[in-house]
């Protein structure tokens, strides 16, 4: 099946069109960078210039950066609390003039990793990390999503732990690879004592730097970049459309 799939972050919209028997995008994706918290008006906009970039007419996937239950948005990092309580799946329809399913954003990449990546016949417990803007989380039993795990909102001091190790810290505050991962390592601490996962699978595109890094990560589980990369969450909002059933 042929589905466009669109990855929400914190700072750009990113669409593909994608085979979901293969889990290979079908086109270039196309990027459109958008405001950080982003107005909701901004946000279909972008979501519409994806689906009119590929001409796309048929089903759409998007892996949102927030609690998502059915169409509806809940809690919201780092988008904007705007987005609060909407119906995401009417709005973005609209926008794109296509049937929509909605998604965690992290979510959507952890089911592209355990189908098509670093978590493919793995039955145990994985932990799916997305690191970016903030720090996405999705948590599976014997590859079954167990769906708006949100570690990366955890409280650490007053604030969410992602203000203090996701990938923008690193990059904001100019971090070395080291000093980072140690920071790094005390959000594994406190995602391990809450799931004790034997898997964690880090992705983001500070998953393709892993050699520069991952030497300095400490966690009694197994940790493996994704993949898929930056991909995943493109890939996973298109599997997403035929996880919720539709």
């Amino acid at each position: 099946m042929k589905v466009l799939g669109i990855d929400i972050g914190g700072s750009a919209f990113k669409g593909a069109p994608v085979d979901t028997q293969t889990g290979k995008l079908l086109a270039e994706r196309h990027r459109v960078e958008v405001d950080a918290p982003c107005p909701t008006a901004q946000g279909l906009a972008a979501a519409r210039e994806i689906a009119r970039h590929f001409n796309w007419k048929g089903p759409v996937g998007i892996g949102f950066p927030g609690v998502v239950q059915g169409s509806r948005i809940g809690a919201v990092g780092n988008l904007g609390r705007n987005w609060e309580g909407q119906d995401g799946g009417k709005l973005f329809g609209r926008a794109t003039g296509c049937p929509v399913a909605l998604f965690n954003d992290a979510d959507a990449a952890g089911l592209a990793e355990m189908k098509f990546g670093a978590g493919r016949r793995h039955q145990g417990s994985a932990l799916m990390l997305t690191m970016g803007t903030g720090i996405g989380s999705a948590l599976f039993h014997q590859g079954r999503l167990m769906p708006n795990i949100e570690f990366g909102h955890i409280p650490w001091k007053g604030k969410p732990i992602e203000r203090f190790a996701s990938a923008a810290v690193r990059k904001r505050r100019d971090l070395g690879w080291r000093e980072w991962a140690l920071r790094v390592n005390v959000f594994l601490a406190v995602a391990e004592r809450i799931s004790s996962p034997e898997l964690i699978i880090i992705g983001g595109g500070v998953s393709r730097k892993s050699e520069k890094w991952f030497k300095y990560l400490k966690a009694s589980a197994r940790i493996v970049p994704a993949r898929l990369h930056n991909d995943a969450g493109i890939v996973g909002a298109a599997l997403a459309w035929e996880h919720t059933g539709r």
